[in-house]
């Protein structure tokens, strides 16, 4: 079976930061690492390359396959700024309607710039998606 390429590593949060080309994008990729550090509680760390992870779930599915994730995510993409919350929690339409300008994908939310949503109902949706996570996956 082959191995998960994202891992939680060792690698500096604030370098990675440092990469972020666009000053912009940079300024609001660490202001969303310190809301979620700050009503989380949980410390940001490096999720492979690319990715800054919160607190960790071990999964198994039935086919096998299990690993480790992080509880909720950021990364900086060309395109947009990722967010990865898990998807179903409670309330997630309802919060989604009043987030402001994104995109969805799979478990991912995409906005381009903070000033595009509403950050308490961010925050709202990251402790939701948080507690959803801990419940489907307990440790």
């Amino acid at each position: 079976m082959a191995k998960n390429k994202t891992i939680e590593t060792q690698n500096s949060v604030a370098a990675f930061l440092r990469t972020i080309t666009d000053e912009k994008k940079r300024k609001d990729c660490s202001t969303i690492i310190d809301l979620i550090t700050k009503h989380t509680g949980l410390e940001p760390k490096m999720w492979g390359t690319s990715i800054v992870g919160f607190g960790i779930y071990h999964y198994k599915y039935e086919s096998g396959r299990e690993g480790n994730a992080p509880l909720a995510g950021i990364a900086a993409r060309t395109n947009a700024i990722t967010l990865y919350l898990g998807s179903n929690f409670d309330k997630m339409e309802e919060l989604l309607s009043k987030l402001g300008k994104h995109k969805t994908g799979k478990g991912c939310i995409y906005i381009q710039k903070l000033e595009d949503i509403d950050t308490s109902i961010l925050t709202k949706m990251v402790k939701k998606s948080i507690e959803h996570r801990k419940k489907q996956y307990p440790s």
